[in-house]
């Protein structure tokens, strides 16, 4: 290979890198700043996962090249997200999980042993679906780093961005899985075409990253939870944003179908929740992909991990310990906050991400906003 060809496309990627941060800084309006109010209860300050105290997001975003596919050397519209329970070392302060693959054909490592032990020790990271072996090493790497010859069993999830992104390069590495897990803060969480949602699209647009959450009133516990989601699934014919069918109203143009895609979830709450209870919360967020229109295909992989930072498990804890737990009776609010932040943060996906051109001049536009905010004060959703 041309050491100055590696050089340009070394430059170009750091321009990606760059260019992407400021995009984040002048994102697209969310659903709220338009008009669009899903559900009844109220979001968090930031309406993000990180609502929930301790809860931290971090990406890194990977573009590069243009035109023409050429396997390995691009173009790149792909990246790595990482979520971090809370601040302390998560393998020595595990907390309650569970996780559920509500249709199968996609991948996250290490679920099985999250519902054998009901217990999350690591961050979670999520990738394209040809770097899930990468997004294992950059964990296994940054853990070791921490904790010195214990090995973890990472938790790395993924979706196919393989139509804008050379995704058979397998441009993700273990250093930039490390960096995201190291850059991972709280506050504000950039979405659309950032870290795995790169090269992610839904509904025939251009989505990705998406994060909503739902604070309970003082009389259900006052409780908050959020859900961040990588996008990457759904037909436009079949997209709803709160109840309207904006699908029908945005043709899409006659062209070969594609394939179909996925979505990866992760909830999170400060209630003091046993997996049991997690594993609610995984199955109910179907219900809030479902009121966007998807339906989880056959060939799409559609996984949900939920966790509680309400209680941390030392690793060398006594033989006996003793766990308080949300009554049953007092579950469904966070049910239904669960729905509510699934479908914003679907919906906060699509409305953050811009229109992007990928592998072969392939372009996938964003949802345009004025129309949409149009349909929606047709149906009487928007003042």
């Amino acid at each position: 290979m041309d050491p100055h060809k590696n050089l340009l496309r070394s430059i170009l990627t750091l321009l990606g890198l760059a260019l992407c941060a400021g995009a984040a800084d002048a994102q697209r309006p969310r659903a709220r700043e338009l008009g669009i109010r899903i559900g009844t209860l109220e979001p968090g300050p930031h309406n993000a996962i990180t609502d929930v105290t301790g809860v931290r997001v971090g990406h890194v975003t990977l573009i590069s090249g243009e035109g023409e596919l050429e396997v390995g050397n691009g173009p790149v519209r792909t990246g790595v997200t990482a979520v971090v329970p809370h601040a302390d070392d998560v393998y020595l302060n595990q907390v309650f999980a569970s996780a559920v693959a509500l249709n199968g054909n996609g991948e996250m490592t290490g679920m099985e042993w999250i519902n054998e032990r009901g217990l999350l020790e690591v961050p979670v990271v999520v990738t394209n679906t040809l770097s899930v072996g990468e997004g294992y090493s950059g964990v296994v790497a940054y853990m070791l780093q921490k904790n010195p010859g214990r090995v973890p069993l990472p938790v790395v999830a993924e979706c196919y961005d393989g139509g804008l992104n050379d995704i058979a390069g397998r441009h993700v590495k273990e250093e930039h899985v490390i960096r995201a897990i190291e850059s991972a803060a709280g506050g504000q969480v950039s979405e659309g075409s950032v870290g795995a949602g790169t090269g992610m699209r839904a509904y025939g647009f251009k989505a990705g990253i998406g994060t909503a959450s739902r604070v309970l009133d003082s009389a259900q516990g006052a409780y908050t939870l959020g859900v961040l989601v990588v996008a990457n699934c759904g037909r436009r014919p079949n997209l709803v944003i709160d109840g309207v069918p904006v699908g029908r109203h945005l043709p899409l143009a006659p062209r070969k179908p594609t394939r179909d895609g996925s979505i990866v979830i992760t909830i999170a709450t400060d209630a003091p929740l046993i997996p049991v209870q997690l594993r609610r919360l995984c199955k109910r967020s179907a219900l809030g992909v479902s009121r966007t229109g998807t339906f989880s295909r056959t060939s799409s992989g559609d996984l949900a991990l939920a966790f509680s930072t309400s209680r941390r498990i030392p690793r060398d804890a006594a033989m006996v310990d003793t766990v308080h737990t949300l009554r049953d009776r007092s579950l469904n609010p966070l049910l239904q906050a669960t729905v509510e932040a699934t479908e914003e943060a679907i919906v906060n996906a699509l409305c953050a991400a811009e229109t992007m051109t990928g592998r072969d001049n392939r372009t996938m536009p964003g949802i345009p906003v004025d129309r949409l905010v149009k349909i929606m004060k047709q149906h009487n959703r928007i003042e």
